[in-house]
């Protein structure tokens, strides 16, 4: 795997593909600059080896150019996170870049405007990728967000670089971390697997059965397998047409060895508010007219067990709505475990949208092993699938 450490940069280009779509207020400040932080050990590294840094990103999905979507707004901020000063230039192809590029001395950073601005990113435009690519010397990929979309930054400007493209460190952390769950794992491995809706994590079920030896179940999916095997549970959400998937799931992890793990009482509410009446009750009876909200006590200590004798631990998706206080604390109990076994010696990964989200919420961040920056990719990885923005850095 080609990574910073195989090339020195001295008085070289780097064209980087960071991922700096981050989020903004009505005032245009950066509200989460974690990917921001994420992306700073590769671009000193490039200023130390006394190499200059072109910096390629998107924000937000902008229709043409509009300026509620122009890098200029974090500007600022990246110079605060790196601690160095950064030239900006408002386009990213074109006359006006080459000039600044040309002018960037060793040591130089110089952030290109959103590349969303044009069509030809996300369509993943030859001609675009290669007015791109005449303005680096090596090719760096450290977007992880945007790994699996075949864009013209993220995978074909990639053909431009033969041996002269890597990983940045974010990625090549990004894929080390979720190979040492999958592949190069110590066992007892254990995946945490919350959220909505079964459909939406069935490709990541049927690519772990074979890789992990307990998988505990959570959040709104929970009750389409409880509804499967016969349980009330009341106005729960659940996915009718898909209770003969959640059996198979369970008779596939049977045969492969693998036990799945469902919470065993719920805390539950008769109206889908943080004020609404709640009792904790078993998930096997829940009366009409409520609805299971989050895991309830019974279920934390069941799964803090399984947890404690992990070794690997993965963890996708919260275990209740815990946006909401009253609902939450299935969530926390479930990361203090995690926390306690990651203490202990266990690798634990966290990735996918809403846990990342609550790792951050509920201070989770600095006691786990690593914390994902890509939703998407995460997931696509985690179903086993190749990812356009990294197969184009191994490929020759």
């Amino acid at each position: 795997m080609p990574t910073l450490n195989d090339f020195n940069f001295e008085n070289k280009k780097a064209l980087i593909r960071v991922d700096f779509n981050v989020p903004l207020n009505n005032e245009f400040m950066v509200t989460d600059a974690t990917r921001i932080h994420a992306a700073k050990s590769t671009i000193i590294k490039v200023l130390e080896d006394e190499g200059s840094a072109i910096l390629m990103s998107h924000l937000g999905r902008p229709k043409g150019k509009e300026d509620q979507f122009s890098l200029r707004h974090i500007v600022e901020k990246v110079i605060e996170i790196l601690g160095v000063q950064v030239k900006f230039v408002d386009d990213c192809v074109g006359e006006k870049v080459a000039k600044a590029v040309s002018e960037l001395d060793p040591g130089e950073i110089l952030l290109l405007e959103n590349l969303r601005f044009y069509e030809e990113e996300k369509s993943g435009d030859k001609n675009f990728a290669e007015q791109l690519s005449n303005f680096g010397d090596i090719y760096v990929n450290d977007a992880f967000g945007t790994a699996h979309r075949a864009h013209a930054s993220t995978a074909i400007i990639a053909e431009f670089f033969p041996n002269k493209k890597c990983f940045g460190n974010l990625l090549a952390r990004e894929i080390e971390s979720i190979n040492k769950v999958l592949n190069d794992n110590e066992k007892p491995v254990t995946a945490i697997l919350g959220g909505a809706k079964v459909s939406s994590k069935i490709g990541v079920i049927e690519n772990i059965l074979d890789k992990v030896d307990h998988i505990i179940i959570g959040g709104g999916m929970t009750f389409t397998f409880i509804k499967a095997l016969g349980g009330s549970i009341g106005s729960s959400l659940v996915e009718e047409d898909k209770q003969e998937l959640a059996l198979s799931i369970l008779k596939k992890a049977k045969a492969k060895n693998v036990e799945i793990h469902l919470p065993v009482d719920a805390i539950i509410t008769d109206s889908f508010s943080n004020d609404a009446n709640t009792k904790e009750v078993d998930t096997t009876q829940i009366p009409d007219g409520w609805m299971g909200l989050d895991a309830g006590s019974k279920t934390a200590e069941k799964f803090a067990a399984v947890i404690a004798k992990s070794k690997t631990i993965l963890w996708n998706g919260p275990l209740g709505v815990f946006e909401m206080e009253n609902f939450s604390k299935g969530t926390i109990a479930l990361g203090n475990a995690i926390a306690e076994a990651t203490a202990n010696g266990a690798f634990s990964l966290v990735g996918g949208g809403d846990s990342v989200a609550a790792v951050k919420q509920f201070g989770f961040e600095d006691k786990v092993s690593y914390v994902s920056t890509g939703g998407g990719a995460m997931l696509e990885m985690l179903e086993g699938k190749t990812l356009p923005g990294i197969i184009a850095i191994l490929n020759e």
